[in-house]
Order: structure tokens, then C-alpha cells, then sequence
């Protein structure tokens, strides 16, 4: 009997914890019988009623356990808090604020039976105010630029095989982009499609701010593309520069400059300026691959399922 582990990172969800228990407790009492469960709560510094809820759900139930954090250290501190402590054959992350269907759960078990090590629910679609859906839709689409693996949308709910947590669990750094870290070993991926649901207990914790700061994990932590565009840059300035400068030497020569010492001005200020971002650029490379050798990757992945014995 396969063990299937939720980690559920929990902050303000006073009201949604004793419902989302009940409805993975029915879910493997009527559909996945052939599996156990466990559900691992991690409070991160709620100041409401979510710690009392969380007791009640365990005090009922011995498969599930509770952590509680000092304070509020963030959604992926809890979820790996929850990942590390996981005993499951297959982990999976929920949200535990109802938005998420648990009847997804049966299908994204069954294709990890069928040989997925990393089944994805994504986003299709959100009951979420329209300038949420928006954001997220421009978000999102800056993401895809350098990440043609994340799916429009997003994601937070997904199934990894133990094999995919232990490379997960691998990686190093404070500020990560879970999304990135899940998909880049490239191991085989199932995206299974959903319509998030709208809130219908108490409001999102995730303002504005905690979005922003998401998106720059991405930008600075999962992607390359903010180093190469400077790179980019410095390389365009650099020739433009040139070019420009030897036009004003050819106009120096034919006594066509506005006034005397302006051709010498301009040409040092072009090359001068060209070079510094050329430089630059340069630096960014150096300092892309420094953060690459910090978070401490492996080099390579081996598909056990493919290996020669």
C-alpha cells in the first residue's frame, strides 16, 4: 500500500484546515483506497485560529502531523519544513485555502502510478479578481520567456515521486522559485489542468508585495535572461559607440564638428561608455555563473528506470 504525504503550508486559514483534511480523508476512504495518507500542516506564525484547527484535525486523525514555525518565514520555508519530514512513496503540495480541487488528487496518483515522477496542476483558468488574473497573466508570460516548461498559469499543486524530492530537496538557496526547482531536473512530467477556485473562506494572504518578491526569485534566482539582455546590451552599445565615434573622427578629418575639442569629447565618451557596459555585461556573466555554482546542482540526473544494469 503506496503512502501518499500532503504538505500543506498553512498561514491565516482559520476555517479552511478541518474542511481540507475532511475532503482527503473521504477522498482515499472512496477512491484511493488502495492507498494510505498522511498530511503534514506547517503553520507559518498564524496569528489566528489555524494552530487550534490544526490540533483538532490531529487529535482525530494520528495521520496527521502539525509543525509550527516561530513567525512567518514564508510559503517555501513551510513547504519544505513539510517536505523534509515527509515519509510518503509520492508527496504532494496543497494550498489550504479550498482553491485547490482534492478530487484532483486520484488523477494525479494514477499518473504517477502510470510512471510520471512529477504530475503538475496547473491553473487553466481562476475565479480570482480580474486584476489578479491579469497580473498573473503578465507574470506569467515574462516567465515563459526563459521557461518554456511552466505552464500559463502556474502552479503550486503538484505531485513529486520521492526520487524527484530527493533532487528537489537537493538544490541550495534562500530565494528559490519552487516552479523552476520542480521542473528543471527534467524528469517526466504529467500537466493536468484545472480551474482554480474562488476564496470562500476568509481572504488571500498573498498581497501584492509577496507576488512582487515571487516574480523577482524568478527573474534573479531562475532565469538567465535579465544577465543576457544586459550582455546584450553591452555588446549593441559597445559596436554603436564605435561606429558612432569613427563617423566623428571621419567629420573631424573634414573640419564638419560643431565646435573645436567636440570630436575628441564625443569619441572618448562613446568608447569610454560602450566599454562600461561591454564590462558590465561581462561582470553579470561571472556573477550568473557564481549564483549557478552556489545553489550546488548536480551536474546531470540519471533516469533509474533507463539505467543498464
Amino acid at each position: 500500500m503506496a503512502i501518499i504525504s500532503f504538505v500543506i503550508p498553512v498561514y491565516q486559514n482559520a476555517g479552511s484546515i478541518v474542511p481540507t483534511w475532511q475532503a482527503i480523508r473521504e477522498l482515499f476512504a472512496t477512491v484511493l483506497t488502495r492507498h494510505d495518507y498522511e498530511i503534514l500542516l506547517v503553520d507559518d506564525g498564524s496569528t489566528d485560529g489555524s494552530w487550534r484547527e490544526m490540533t483538532e484535525a490531529s487529535a482525530q486523525d494520528p495521520r496527521v502531523r502539525r509543525l509550527r514555525f516561530t513567525r512567518n518565514f514564508g510559503q517555501l520555508p513551510a513547504m519544505i519544513a513539510g517536505y523534509e519530514r515527509a515519509r510518503g512513496d509520492a508527496i504532494i503540495n496543497m494550498s489550504a485555502d479550498l482553491q485547490d480541487p482534492v478530487e484532483l488528487t486520484a488523477a494525479m496518483v494514477a499518473h504517477w502510478e502510470a510512471g510520471s515522477e512529477v504530475v503538475v496542476g496547473y491553473r487553466e483558468n481562476r475565479g480570482d479578481p480580474l486584476l489578479d488574473r491579469v497580473l498573473s497573466w503578465l507574470a506569467y508570460g515574462t516567465v515563459r520567456l526563459s521557461n518554456r516548461g511552466i505552464p500559463h498559469g502556474g502552479f503550486d499543486f503538484v505531485l513529486m515521486s520521492r526520487a524527484s524530492l530527493t533532487t528537489f530537496l537537493g538544490y541550495r538557496g534562500r530565494n528559490r522559485f519552487f516552479q523552476s526547482d520542480v521542473l528543471w531536473a527534467g524528469r517526466k512530467a504529467t500537466f493536468l489542468p484545472y480551474v482554480r477556485r474562488k476564496r470562500s473562506i476568509g481572504r488571500s494572504q498573498y498581497t501584492l508585495g509577496k507576488k512582487l518578491k515571487l516574480f523577482i526569485d524568478f527573474v534573479l534566482d531562475g532565469s538567465y535572461l535579465p544577465i543576457r539582455l544586459m550582455s546584450l546590451a553591452g555588446v549593441i552599445v559597445a559596436a554603436l559607440g564605435a561606429a558612432y565615434a569613427a563617423a566623428i573622427a571621419v567629420s573631424w578629418r573634414l573640419h564638419r564638428t560643431p565646435f573645436p575639442g567636440w570630436a575628441p569629447i564625443m569619441i572618448v565618451t562613446l568608447l569610454v561608455g560602450g566599454g562600461i557596459m561591454l564590462m558590465l555585461g561581462v561582470i553579470g556573466e561571472y556573477l550568473w555563473r557564481i549564483l549557478d555554482e552556489l545553489k550546488a546542482r548536480p551536474l546531470y540526473i540519471l533516469d533509474d528506470s533507463e539505467e543498464s544494469p
